[in-house]
């Protein structure tokens, strides 16, 4: 029988050397395939490598662990090997921690605390045993592992907070101060949120676009989509969040990927494999 493998990324490298001495103790059988530093690399070395499990640290330099497993997401060559099992790294405080839990996700705190560890291993040891190889990897079965990578990404994004808590919230933003596109910030202009048909992460910038006109916002997109109405503004990319209204349809290509066409707008928005559960006819 093939050894289970894993990935470890994380910046700090004593705290990937101690992980890693505690794996072989709590999961001898455990082959630990690469420790990288960054997101850039977790995302080259796992697409090379194409291990069972991935222990990702949540902030590294660079491409961070979230972006790292959004891109991996949609990159993961199925066809090869079912996605990897998803683990982050946390320095988070406790009350912090109480988002992971809320949402069952699989986490290690710095220091790595053998006991939460042993939970860890024994989760991802039950769940390996059930996945199905590569070559019959079904439909289902992606979608249930997507689904837990979603999860699992929400839970650990900025902010994210159980769900007793979110009533709270503040109101969803109505207005938005933005600059034109060419201006260089010379002209701020206060565009309704509703009129805005999708945004898009750009460098240092988040470009906002209407029908008829785009606008540059500094506000980075994880920040921007927690003051969005959830139910109008859908996440369909790491770097792009549309505004449902303004899709006309749903296209699926010959490599099954899907695209939005939006209302009078040329081109189309390529859907991620993490949302694309969104646009299935009901």
């Amino acid at each position: 029988m093939t050894r289970p493998t894993a990935l470890i990324a994380e910046d700090e490298h004593l705290l990937a050397q101690a992980l890693r001495a505690e794996l072989a103790q709590a999961w001898p059988e455990l082959e630990v395939v690469a420790t990288v530093g960054d997101g850039r690399s977790a995302v080259t070395e796992a697409l090379r490598l194409l291990p069972d499990v991935l222990f990702l640290d949540i902030r590294m330099p660079g491409q961070d662990g979230l972006s790292a497993a959004a891109e991996l997401a949609d990159s993961w060559p199925i066809e090869r090997a079912p996605l990897p099992q998803l683990v982050f790294v946390t320095a988070y405080d406790e009350y912090a921690v109480r988002a992971f839990e809320h949402q069952a996700v699989d986490y290690v705190l710095k220091p790595v605390q053998p006991e939460r560890l042993a939970k860890t291993t024994a989760r991802l040891q039950a769940a390996l045993s059930v996945r199905a190889p590569a070559p019959d990897n079904t439909s289902v079965a992606l979608e249930e592992t997507l689904a837990q990578w979603r999860r699992m990404l929400s839970a650990a994004a900025p902010g994210a907070l159980p769900a007793s808590t979110a009533a709270g919230a503040p109101a969803a933003l109505k207005l938005i101060a933005a600059s034109d596109a060419g201006s260089a910030g010379a002209t701020v202009r206060m565009v309704p949120v509703d009129e805005v048909q999708y945004f898009e992460a750009a460098d240092k910038y988040v470009r906002v676009l209407t029908a008829t006109h785009e606008y540059l916002i500094r506000t980075p997109l994880k920040q921007l989509l927690p003051q969005l109405d959830a139910s109008s503004f859908w996440q369909v990319h790491r770097a792009v969040v549309v505004n449902a209204s303004a899709v006309e349809s749903v296209h699926r290509d010959d490599a099954g990927k899907l695209h939005l066409q939006l209302k009078g707008r040329p081109g189309r928005l390529a859907v991620s494999r993490l949302f694309a559960h969104l646009f299935r006819a009901m």
